[in-house]
């Protein structure tokens, strides 16, 4: 990487709603990490490819104007480097920052948030590998910044209408702090530029 590259690591404080037990892991996203990609993202939350490509392909289809650039290939690259839970989120989340890294258009940001169901019904936000792994149920949804409208969801176990209700709620009112942050790291980022 050349010396004059600027890497940047911004880390989410205060991120999480307050309600007991429906907490997020702190946040940090570094951008520009790559010399020659337009966009590039590292995006980290906390410490099936195939399927989880098309979700994150038409996820992107849903927001990126492709329409204002035709003929125009947008390739996204995502490197697992940890998987310390909520990874399907995560891999939103680093997707949507290196769009907006790249200046890629789009009509509305998107994040994604994971949610999970102990078996007495207890909801927990951002859950970590080992919570996801003793849950009854594990949902992911993708949301858009305008509206928190649901773009993508993908579910794992059993769980009722209602608690799909309750779950989708919860990631609606956790999207608004991925949101904020994202505001956030942007301003550090361009504010120093």
């Amino acid at each position: 990487m050349q010396s004059d590259a600027k890497i940047r690591t911004e880390y989410g404080t205060d991120s999480s709603p307050q309600s007991p037990g429906c907490s997020l892991r702190h946040f940090a996203c570094e951008q520009n990490l790559l010399s020659r990609p337009d966009g590039s993202a590292s995006f980290l939350q906390g410490v099936a490819e195939k399927s989880r490509e098309r979700l994150i392909r038409n996820t992107c289809e849903a927001v990126v104007l492709g329409a204002l650039h035709p003929r125009t290939s947008i390739t996204i690259v995502l490197q697992v480097i940890s998987d310390a839970g909520s990874l399907m989120a995560c891999c939103l989340n680093a997707t949507c920052m290196a769009l907006v890294d790249a200046g890629v258009p789009m009509q509305a940001l998107f994040c994604g948030v994971t949610c999970a169901l102990d078996s007495d019904g207890t909801l927990v936000l951002d859950p970590t590998a080992k919570q996801e792994k003793e849950a009854r149920a594990v949902l992911t949804f993708a949301l858009d910044s305008v509206d928190q409208k649901l773009l993508m969801s993908t579910t794992k176990g059993l769980y009722s209408n209602a608690e799909l209700q309750q779950c989708l709620a919860a990631a609606q009112a956790a999207s608004q702090h991925v949101f904020r942050f994202y505001r956030e790291s942007l301003q550090r980022r361009y504010s120093k530029s």
